[in-house]
Formats: C-alpha cells, sequence, structure tokens
C-alpha cells in the first residue's frame, strides 16, 4: 500500500529517473494519490509541459491507480498542522500538497513514495514511512546523521 506524491507520478509519466521504480509499485497495485496530488499532477502536465487537457487526464486515469484520497476535515487539519511544524521558505520549502500525501500516508497506515528531499525530511523526524525514489538527477535522498 503506497500513497504517490505528484512527482512519482510525473516522473513515471516523462520517464526519469524514477520511472522503473514508479511502475514497479503502480504494476503491484494499491498505490494512489491523494486529490489534491491529481491537480498537481494535471496542472504540471498541462501547464509546465504543455499537453493537452483531455490527453494529460487519459494519462492520469489510465496508470490503474486507486480512487484518489479525498481532502477531508481531519486530513487538511493535520496537514496544516504539520506544514507548520516543519515549514521554513529555504531550509524545509515543503508544500501544503506535500503535507497532506505525509499525512494520508500516515493516517492511512502506508509508505509515502517520494524523492522531494525536504518531504523526506520531514517524514523521517516524523516517524513517516516513506519509499525513498531517486530524484531527476538520480540522486537520492538520505538522512542527515
Amino acid at each position: 500500500m503506497t500513497i504517490l506524491d505528484a512527482y512519482a507520478v510525473i516522473a513515471f509519466l516523462k520517464g526519469e529517473a524514477a520511472a522503473g521504480e514508479v511502475e514497479v509499485l503502480v504494476a503491484e497495485g494499491d498505490c494512489s494519490l491523494t486529490a489534491v496530488g491529481v491537480a498537481e499532477v494535471l496542472d504540471h502536465l498541462i501547464r509546465s509541459s504543455g499537453a493537452e487537457e483531455d490527453d494529460a487526464s487519459l494519462d492520469v486515469a489510465q496508470l490503474g491507480l486507486d480512487e484518489p484520497i479525498p481532502v477531508g476535515e481531519t486530513l487538511a487539519a493535520a496537514a496544516g498542522r504539520l506544514r507548520a511544524r516543519h515549514y521554513h521558505r529555504t531550509r524545509r520549502p515543503v508544500s501544503l500538497a506535500d503535507c497532506l500525501a505525509a499525512e494520508a500516508a500516515r493516517l492511512e497506515h502506508r509508505s509515502l513514495a517520494t524523492s522531494d528531499p525536504a518531504l523526506l525530511d520531514v517524514c523521517h523526524d516524523e516517524g513517516i514511512a516513506v519509499i525513498v525514489l531517486p530524484g531527476s538527477d538520480g540522486t537520492r535522498w538520505t538522512p542527515d546523521p
């Protein structure tokens, strides 16, 4: 059971360094994004990569992921508190969407698959299970000693 952050799905769809590992996770099944993660993926594919809206939506739908995790009051509040505890503009720039994915993983008792170093630092500090993916440049996060 795995929660994917938006980067993991984008890396898979664009054939980046994490694509092979994400492909294995997706093939194993029981993977999902948060509803906000779906929005992030679509925004990136359309706005940043120039995909047509229908094509981007079809790409996401054809991944075979579980239904997106809805963002209800409990998840939203937990994510807001998590970001408030950890966010720093330069040292730890975690987005609210990242914190939603992290808290979804915690609340669902799943692992979060990501390569985002700031998000991985937060998960490490909070004891949230992670699957560390390689970044776009192929490097892999490790915790500070």
